[in-house]
């Protein structure tokens, strides 16, 4: 069933003060109005849930549909063998996380906790900072990388 909906993709960013980290991300929900808590889960077996180990911060953005092609960068490939931010537009955010210009929305939250959750770890953010339009144009979802190859396994 769940793999039958079409849910939101999100491309999670990072900087551990050394390197920059970024990678897609399917499981990532708001879990709280007040105070406002959004979760994010990170695979313990990607290159950026190791470098979101040695920060206290993350972006989190939301792609449009017609810029697919950061999907696909961040979701198709690891930081492991190639640098990501090579290949795309992005400028230094609130506390170093790098920003993509291309995303239609973006915030970046203090790390309130990491919550281990099977193959991958649950980050709870306080959002702190960010730019959402008043209208967001068709998103990147689930249905548009259905076939993509991942850079790491789950």
């Amino acid at each position: 069933m769940v793999g039958e909906l079409e849910n939101p993709m999100f491309v999670v960013t990072t900087y551990d003060g050394n390197q920059r980290s970024g990678c897609l991300v399917g499981f990532a929900s708001q879990v709280s109005i007040a105070p406002p808590r959004f979760l994010v889960g990170l695979s313990n077996k990607n290159h950026t849930y190791r470098a979101s180990l040695n920060t206290e911060f993350l972006a989190v953005h939301v792609i449009p549909r017609d810029h697919i092609e950061l999907a696909t960068l961040f979701g198709g490939s690891t930081g492991d063998d190639i640098d990501k931010f090579a290949r795309c537009t992005w400028h230094p955010g609130p506390h170093g996380l790098p920003i993509l210009d291309e995303a239609a929305a973006w915030f970046g939250g203090r790390i309130l906790d990491r919550i281990p959750l099977g193959d991958h770890v649950g980050f709870l953010l306080e959002p702190e900072s960010g730019f959402a339009p008043d209208n967001l144009d068709p998103i990147v979802t689930s249905t548009d990388v259905r076939d993509l190859e991942p850079g790491h396994s789950a």
